[in-house]
């Protein structure tokens, strides 16, 4: 069974490609994601790697995990699943909440 494996602290200038053959040391690679932002297309500096079986996952954690990566400390650990991004509270339209007592003089 495959495990994904979290890869922080990545250079900006790392590509899937850079990453495919860093943890090929380990074992075998099946899929390399690096995360962008959604509106400048740059990398946020960390991605995802899942090798192939537990045993090469863990065995690129001890081989990588502190070591450096393009001159970058990796951190490197196996992925937990997303956590629910609901809630946060309600949203509020531009211009804020409005309303209540602002301390002004009341005129009558």
């Amino acid at each position: 069974m495959s495990t994904k494996l979290y890869v922080g602290n990545l250079s900006f200038e790392t590509t899937e490609n850079d990453l495919q053959d860093h943890f090929a040391q380990a074992g075998s690679v099946t899929e390399t994601a690096l995360m962008q932002d959604k509106f400048t297309g740059k990398s946020r500096g960390f991605g995802f790697v899942t090798m192939s079986t537990a045993e090469e996952a863990q065995k690129a954690i001890s081989l990588f995990h502190g070591r450096d990566f393009m001159n970058r400390s990796l951190t490197v650990n196996e992925a937990r699943p997303r956590e629910d991004r609901t809630g946060g509270g309600p949203r509020r339209s531009p211009g804020g909440g409005g309303g209540g007592d602002r301390g002004y003089a009341k005129r009558y």
